[in-house]
């Protein structure tokens, strides 16, 4: 039996979090913004001399610099706390959104694409908030809130189905360690992806400018490299053990279900799949001098992972197609 009451309400709190997520990265979008002017403006030297000079009969003028006195400093800060305290609100009323989908029809909210794509930009949030909380990665906001907002408004214009009662495979305590560990991987993956991009990116800038070809300008606000190649690793470290106990608790899931462990089903293939990618990846990351290659092995994971849940769920048929649409 369904609780529409429930139902409408994990809507209106999902609505209520995209519209907020949008705020948030607004906020973010500014702090950037008011940085790189201040810096532009801290960037003029103390005074520049024009004309002919007094000597030469002339009028010597004196251009004054931006007064620097701590106000746009402050801006950035403001808004900085403006675009994190935002993205809190959204992530909560997000849990909220997610938290009554699953009461509406008591049972993990992770049913169909719609819950999964939900509950998957939740993950990503939350691993932005705790390493904000414990890296003071706030940088990484203005990267990470347009690939959740995006995530949610796929979700609820093309993904969306009703709250309704599981198909009988799903009815399972399993649903709660397989998916739910699947869940959270996707947002650790992500913000792996994320990192491991912002890695290859600085790491060519940093090869132009030290060439003399390219200003510092936006990438001054990131990390260095090393910095970046660092969170990437730190990230997947974790997923990936993370993903084995996914893949080995859908065997076990699987085995109790069907009578077997593994059938090479698409989705059992392509999780698999990923998860010698992304193998690939911590061996190359442990190889001196294939940190580059790395970055470039786990995007390819990340394409793995991406195209398991959308490809697989919508183009193939099998005993996981439960993308509900």
């Amino acid at each position: 039996m369904i609780n529409q009451g429930l139902a409408q309400l994990s809507d209106m709190f999902m609505y209520s979090a995209i519209a907020v997520y949008a705020m948030a990265f607004l906020a973010t979008a500014a702090e950037w913004v008011v940085d790189a002017r201040r810096a532009r403006r801290a960037a003029v030297p103390a005074g520049v001399a024009a004309g002919t000079g007094a000597e030469a009969g002339g009028v010597a003028t004196l251009v004054r610099p931006a007064p620097d006195d701590g106000a746009g400093e402050y801006q950035v800060e403001r808004w900085g706390r403006i675009g994190v305290s935002l993205t809190v609100l959204a992530f909560l009323l997000h849990l909220a959104a997610v938290a009554c989908r699953g009461f509406s029809a008591q049972r993990m909210p992770w049913g169909n694409m719609y819950e999964f794509s939900t509950g998957g930009g939740l993950a990503v949030t939350g691993v932005y908030l705790f390493l904000l909380a414990r890296y003071k990665v706030r940088w990484l906001g203005l990267f990470v809130l347009p690939l959740v907002l995006g995530t949610l408004l796929l979700a609820v214009t093309v993904l969306y189905v009703d709250s309704g009662e599981l198909l009988p495979a799903l009815k399972s305590y399993w649903l709660a360690v397989h998916v739910t560990a699947a869940v959270i991987s996707s947002g650790l993956f992500t913000i792996g992806a994320v990192a491991s991009v912002l890695y290859l990116l600085r790491s060519r800038h940093d090869a132009r400018v030290a060439a003399g070809v390219a200003p510092g300008g936006f990438w001054g606000r990131l990390p260095d490299a090393a910095r970046l190649d660092k969170l990437a690793y730190r990230v997947h470290a974790v997923v990936f053990p993370l993903w084995t106990f996914a893949i080995v608790a859908g065997a076990v899931w699987a085995e109790a279900a069907w009578g077997r462990y593994w059938g090479w089903d698409p989705k059992e293939v392509w999780s698999f799949v990923t998860w010698v990618v992304y193998a690939a990846y911590l061996h190359a990351r442990a190889t001196v001098g294939w940190k580059e290659r790395a970055a470039v092995i786990a995007l390819v994971g990340y394409g793995t992972f991406l195209f398991n849940y959308f490809g697989v769920n919508i183009l193939f048929s099998g005993l996981h197609s439960y993308s509900g649409l």
